[in-house]
């Protein structure tokens, strides 16, 4: 027996209800993965609780296709009332929902639990001395960019030295 498309699902649904996305909330950027195997995931039902996210009917369906495809997606919510409500029903049809950090990193606490001065800071992961020093004082905040670059060096700063390193 072969698994329908989403499209001939929603076709044997019936006639489409009209269902207003939600208009209140805050945004939010997340990751949505199958909680186990693909096959478990209810892409209807997925569908359905991404409106109270404030994504229509259509965007819903094209991010969890996208899931399906790919693994994993990341989308943007527009409106979330309540992130746990959304998460528990993501889960009922299968799928782990996860939001993307847009947390501060304090760069002199990571600096100092590496254990490295600011230069050495600054040249092992290919960083301006000046803009550490900056983003130490206060007196200059990281972009999303270098937050984010930032997060990888304190997720796992191996991997993000030897990403600055040429390779031949």
């Amino acid at each position: 027996m072969t698994q329908s498309s989403l499209k001939e699902q929603l076709a044997q649904l019936g006639p489409v209800r009209v269902v207003s996305p939600a208009i209140s909330g805050s945004p939010a950027d997340v990751v949505l993965r199958p909680v186990s195997d693909k096959r478990a995931v209810k892409p209807i039902d997925a569908t359905r609780a991404l409106l109270s996210g404030g994504l229509t009917m259509l965007k819903g369906k094209r991010a969890v296709e996208a899931m399906l495809e790919r693994g994993e997606v990341a989308i943007r919510l527009l409106a979330v009332s309540d992130f746990a409500a959304l998460a528990q029903d993501l889960r009922a049809a299968g799928i782990a929902m996860t939001a993307l950090s847009t947390d501060e990193i304090d760069v002199k606490a990571l600096r100092e639990k590496l254990g490295l001065a600011q230069e050495q800071f600054a040249l092992r992961y290919n960083l301006s001395v000046d803009t550490v020093q900056h983003w130490e004082a206060g007196s200059r905040r990281p972009d999303r960019a270098a937050n984010n670059y930032l997060r990888v060096i304190a997720t796992d700063p191996q991997v993000a030295a030897r990403a600055q390193e040429v390779v031949g």
